[in-house]
């Protein structure tokens, strides 16, 4: 998903996505502790994925 697209959800929307990425990348951070994963460079895109809606919940509560 990209940037403007997470721009354009609302806080519910964008605590529901931080929910699902943090599983997500805990899920991949397991497997790839077991063996390894056929893509690793997902987790880091995860990781970001989740800092960069981590900003945007923090702006949009600045914003209120």
């Amino acid at each position: 998903m990209k940037n403007n697209d997470l721009k354009d959800l609302s806080v519910a929307e964008l605590k529901e996505k931080l929910l699902s990425e943090t599983e997500s990348l805990r899920k991949m951070k397991f497997a790839h502790q077991v063996s390894a994963i056929e893509n690793p460079i997902r987790i880091k895109a995860t990781r970001r994925q989740i800092a960069r809606i981590n900003t945007l919940l923090h702006q949009k509560a600045q914003q209120k």
